[in-house]
């Protein structure tokens, strides 16, 4: 009986990475988690989703952030780690019981030495491009639009440095990275697709 497999999606802001894994997941008749990830978490942990979604791939090891927790000198683990063990933890169960796409939210790292079939992927683009793509897709104001790209690839790189310990992005923590820029969409998820099948996991 094969293992689960899954296609873990790391992604620039406004690289198209949520429409390409779900394109994906479609293409392979498989489940994609991206927000849904957080509502799963919140049941299975018994932390309030609205709490999951205000803090989602946001760094949070500040000593800021501690004292608005609460935090700072008191519990045993901040309240930032356990959300984030939440989260780790669902992933895991995830993949345990069905093969799928995950798109962000340090996947990759929470399924390193997990007994999944697991392909790493980084979606990139050129600047302009990615601030064109948020500006349509995401109706973010033409003139706010490459601040919010910057702010948001900022704040995922931090977050994947603060938990996984890795450069969120450098080409070698992950199987496979396309600019899908070049590439567009539709070709980047059949790119994918077929590693996928090149590699019999499906």
């Amino acid at each position: 009986m094969k293992k689960n497999f899954v296609i873990t999606i790391g992604r620039q802001y406004g690289s198209g990475g949520r429409n390409i894994g779900q394109k994906l997941a479609q293409a392979l008749q498989i489940p994609c988690y991206d927000k849904e990830l957080l509502t799963i978490a919140a049941k299975e942990s018994g932390f309030s989703e609205e709490i999951l979604r205000t803090m989602d791939e946001k760094p949070t090891g500040s000593f800021l952030y501690s004292l608005v927790a609460g935090t700072y000198g008191g519990s045993q683990l901040p309240l930032n780690h356990k959300l984030f063990l939440a989260q780790f933890e669902a992933i895991r169960n995830i993949a345990s019981k069905n093969s799928c796409v995950i798109i962000g939210r340090c996947a990759d790292y929470a399924l390193e030495d997990y007994d999944v079939n697991c392909i790493s992927v980084f979606i990139h683009g050129d600047l302009k491009k990615r601030v064109e793509y948020a500006v349509k897709e995401y109706g973010i104001a033409a003139e706010k639009a490459e601040d919010t790209v910057c702010k948001t690839d900022k704040q995922r790189a931090s977050y994947y440095g603060f938990y996984a310990g890795k450069k969120w992005g450098a080409i070698d923590h992950y199987d496979i990275a396309l600019d899908s820029s070049r590439l567009g969409i539709d070709t980047t998820v059949e790119l994918i697709k077929q590693c996928v099948c090149l590699m019999n996991y499906q």
